[in-house]
């Protein structure tokens, strides 16, 4: 199979943000069956969006999904995670001005997902303008990873924090392969 990415730097990053993916996925998908589905069916449904955009990663890789249909079901899919998971169904926090900052975050990122990659000419943007999503991701990912730490530590705690890292993950792969893909025309 020819893949997409010809360096083996780009090979190894988009590899290793595609397992790591995969394995947190697949201990969220052990958790939903220790704590039951009817505790746990948002990770679920999270879950599904997570999986959608790592066979998505595997299919760009592989050169089975052009460029321009990546990016759109991509950016769909994240967003749909940051809608659901930080927007309209946030988890608690233990204070509220961190759950303002959170919501904010979240609502910047969903911005920048629609303005960066929804758009017709996405292939202007700079990397710098890309990674932006991928740091705005990571940092609110570093608040609710804040948040678990000030909070008393539980069964649930190794699961929560496996969860809050796996969009990150994932936004960083999506970058990954966009950063070739900005001097690329589309039909």
């Amino acid at each position: 199979m020819q893949t997409r990415f010809k360096k083996n730097a780009k090979i190894f990053d988009i590899g290793i943000t595609a397992v790591a993916g995969m394995v947190s996925v697949g201990v969220m998908l052990y958790a939903i069956g220790h704590f039951g589905l009817q505790e746990a069916w948002p990770e679920l449904v999270l879950d599904l969006f997570y999986i959608a955009c790592l066979v998505m990663i595997g299919m760009y890789f592989f050169n089975r999904l052009d460029t321009h249909r990546f990016n759109y079901w991509c950016s769909i899919s994240v967003g749909m995670t940051v809608l659901l998971r930080d927007i309209l169904f946030p988890p608690p926090l233990a204070y509220y001005s961190l759950h303002l900052v959170c919501i904010t975050l979240s609502v910047l990122l969903l911005c920048t997902l629609t303005f960066f990659y929804a758009r017709k000419n996405w292939q202007s943007y700079t990397k710098r303008n890309l990674w932006t999503i991928c740091i705005i991701d990571m940092v609110i990912a570093s608040l609710y990873n804040y948040d678990i730490y000030l909070e008393p530590i539980n069964e649930y705690t190794t699961y929560m924090l496996t969860e809050i890292w796996i969009r990150p993950t994932i936004t960083y792969g999506l970058v990954a392969c966009f950063v070739t893909e900005t001097k690329i025309t589309t039909k």
